[in-house]
């Protein structure tokens, strides 16, 4: 009789004894199969792993599936390997750049020396389509680096030469796809076949990889047209170019050689000229009767720090800045309204005390004189500490919030008065051509170091919360994106290589034992592509000081 280990699979909440060496795709059929759509990886003591992985000791099972951002992920990469695999076989010279995540799908270009038409991406899309009903196996290799680096070289793929060379790592796994290899962060599905739903359409200079709903994994995301931010994409884009980053790799290569600092000041440099255009575009506007800015972003945006920058640039531009932050408008606690599962929901546009708020501009354009609220955080209630505010004759009302850029919060207000803005991380350097930086990645990265730093909270008490406050930002805050008259993009180009020394510590905390260890051992791989840049060559008004300190702004 065969040797046995026993496997805990979490989503039956069953033990069963398997065969040492089961793959985790053998081990889900003997578990029971208990998911309802097709498992896409697994978590396996809390750690992502693709279904081909074996189990040669005792362990903690819990299956994935697409509506799971995890499988999510798995899939999505799986596509991809598939999209490049049939841009090959079908325009061989032609080089793929799968850009950025953007309208529900993901932005590409493809490189042929000629526009790339309908016909051609027609015949991409069915080479995909051939590819997965052949259900090919995507075969996972894992050989020292200097081979790797060597098959990547002799096949033009130079960015992930670069990438691997310059993260230092003895070993690396690609993946191999019928004669065809790539590299990718993150685990694959067993075999194309798992990839069912797609679409490849034109969108502008490139294409748009469409990919299913999270919540409904047979129909589409909708194409949502966002050309405001594709615009900033594109700016941000062109500036690490100009600058010689096409990808990580690059950027390891210039840390490498000491120029961080030149990398630190053209970054920096762009995010001023932008917030100075910006002040100046309200300036213009000022004389015909502008008098509100209204400011909105997702979480760890950045969006305190915008706001003290701009309020400088206003002063330099002979305008008088006043502040209010939505948070002092919370209605109180016990009238709070509260979500489907009866718990108060503080991210909802009705958490605010609308109708005292909208009162309250109209008396400040009215040139009254209003005494400020301010909410208490830890009573639940609205206090006034005698702080009187008053427009000046040359004033500015400066508005911060995640609802700012609403509609419904400001309604009563006519709009010549508003000039709206959205302050989002958009992580335009990739790791390599075929691997994008999701944006939610630095955002969440930012908010575990602040957190852990001035809150006191541990980066497993953020994780944990990330997803209420994803699901916040998708009803609240993502929809009014393209409502704004400017886009400010606070990612910058070394942020990453900045963070990783704060973050590792703080995600090392994170126990194997903790579900959110899978979450934590994921960032913490990511960083390892980044060599570390010391932030002692930040400037005190870098938006990174928001959330690492020593800045020159109090908050």
């Amino acid at each position: 009789m065969s040797e046995t280990i026993t496997i805990y699979c979490k989503n039956n909440n069953i033990y069963k004894e398997v065969p040492i060496g089961s793959s985790l795709l053998d081990i889900y059929s003997l578990v029971g199969a208990p998911l309802r759509l097709r498992p896409m990886n697994a978590q396996v003591n809390n750690k992502t792993e693709g279904l081909a992985f074996r189990c040669w000791h005792p362990k903690d099972i819990e299956y994935v599936d697409y509506t799971q951002l995890s499988g999510m992920r798995t899939y999505v990469r799986s596509l991809c390997h598939i999209f490049s695999k049939a841009v090959n076989d079908v325009l061989p010279s032609a080089t793929l750049n799968l850009e950025h995540p953007i309208s529900k799908g993901y932005y590409c270009v493809i490189h042929n020396g000629k526009e790339v038409n309908a016909e051609t991406i027609g015949k991409i899309k069915n080479r995909m389509r051939e590819i997965i009903d052949a259900d090919l196996p995507f075969h996972l290799k894992t050989v020292r680096t200097a081979d790797a680096a060597v098959l990547f070289r002799e096949r033009g793929m130079n960015d992930k030469t670069r990438l691997i060379e310059s993260a230092g790592m003895p070993y690396t796994s690609y993946y191999e796809l019928d004669g065809y290899i790539n590299y990718f962060y993150g685990c694959l599905t067993p075999s194309t076949g798992y990839i069912q739903h797609f679409d490849l359409v034109p969108y502008f200079d490139g294409v748009l990889l469409r990919v299913p709903q999270k919540t409904n994994p047979t129909e589409l995301e909708p194409v949502i047209r966002q050309d405001k931010m594709f615009q900033v994409y594109k700016e941000h884009l062109t500036l690490q170019r100009t600058v010689g980053l096409d990808n990580v790799g690059d950027l390891n290569r210039v840390i490498e050689k000491g120029m961080a600092s030149e990398v630190i000041m053209v970054s920096e440099a762009m995010q001023e000229k932008q917030v100075a255009k910006i002040a100046e575009e309200i300036a213009a506007r000022y004389d015909n009767g502008l008098r509100i800015v209204l400011i909105s972003g997702p979480s760890s945006s950045g969006k305190t720090t915008f706001c003290k920058r701009l309020e400088i640039q206003l002063i330099t531009n002979l305008i008088h800045p006043v502040s209010l932050s939505l948070d002092d408008y919370f209605l109180n606690r016990e009238d709070t309204p509260k979500d489907e599962s009866g718990e108060y929901d503080f991210e909802s546009l009705y958490a605010l005390d609308l109708p005292y708020f909208n009162n309250e501009l109209q008396k400040l354009l009215s040139g009254e004189e209003i005494e400020m609220p301010s909410f208490n955080f830890e009573t639940g209630h609205r206090v006034f500490k005698g702080k009187k505010l008053k427009m000046q004759k040359n004033s500015i009302l400066v508005i911060e919030g995640i609802h700012a850029l609403n509609p419904e919060l400001t309604s009563m207000i006519e709009d010549h008065y508003k000039y709206r803005i959205y302050v989002s991380v958009l992580t335009s350097i990739s790791l390599d051509n075929h691997n994008w930086i999701p944006t939610t990645d630095n955002r969440l990265l930012r908010r575990i170091i602040r957190d852990y730093r001035f809150r006191g909270y541990s980066a497993r008490d953020t994780i944990a919360r990330w997803p209420s406050v994803r699901r916040g930002e998708d009803k609240w805050i993502f929809p009014y994106q393209e409502n704004a008259d400017a886009m400010f993009n606070s990612a910058m180009l070394y942020e990453l290589a900045a963070l990783r020394k704060f973050a590792e510590p703080i995600l090392s905390e994170v126990r194997e034992y903790d579900p959110e260890n899978a979450e934590a051992y994921r960032l913490l791989r990511f960083l390892r592509y980044f060599n570390y840049i010391p932030d002692v060559g930040l400037p005190g008004t870098s938006l990174l000081r928001e959330f690492l300190g020593g800045g020159s702004f109090r908050y």
